[in-house]
């Protein structure tokens, strides 16, 4: 995949997410406010951020990636905070509103460590491709 569609990719991922954030965002300040314990919602809520702080990093890396040097572990921070936000975002909102959908989702608890894992990876990656010299990765 050459440089402007693999950028354009990673721009559709974080605009989608971006979306996805503030729609999720306004859900629960809103309507699952009434539905899910303080504890939950605080919870969801962490979800929220921890996504948008992350997408901020993820549109900083997707221009930081077309620019050249260092691209290939500036896609694998690009991927990696990615995978964070699925796995951390995504079992907080999942576990949040488990009781609401009636699902025990209590097997997810693990899962998000492993995003918080997945993201501190992709901060790595995004640190070692700044201070790359070569474009060679």
């Amino acid at each position: 995949m050459n440089t402007q569609n693999e950028f354009n990719k990673m721009i559709k991922i974080v605009t989608i997410l971006g979306a996805l954030a503030v729609i999720l965002g306004a859900f629960g300040a809103h309507s699952l406010k009434a539905m899910i314990s303080e504890q939950r919602l605080l919870a969801y809520q962490t979800g929220i951020s921890y996504q948008f702080y992350h997408l901020i990093a993820m549109l900083g890396i997707a221009i930081l990636y077309k620019q050249g040097s260092g691209q290939n572990r500036f896609r694998r921070a690009f991927y990696l905070l990615l995978a964070g936000i699925v796995f951390f975002s995504g079992s907080l909102y999942l576990l949040a509103i488990q009781e609401v959908i009636n699902i025990n989702l209590s097997f997810l608890g693990p899962v998000t460590p492993i995003g918080g894992l997945l993201f501190i990876a992709g901060w790595v990656y995004l640190f070692i491709g700044a201070n790359q010299k070569s474009s060679i990765s």
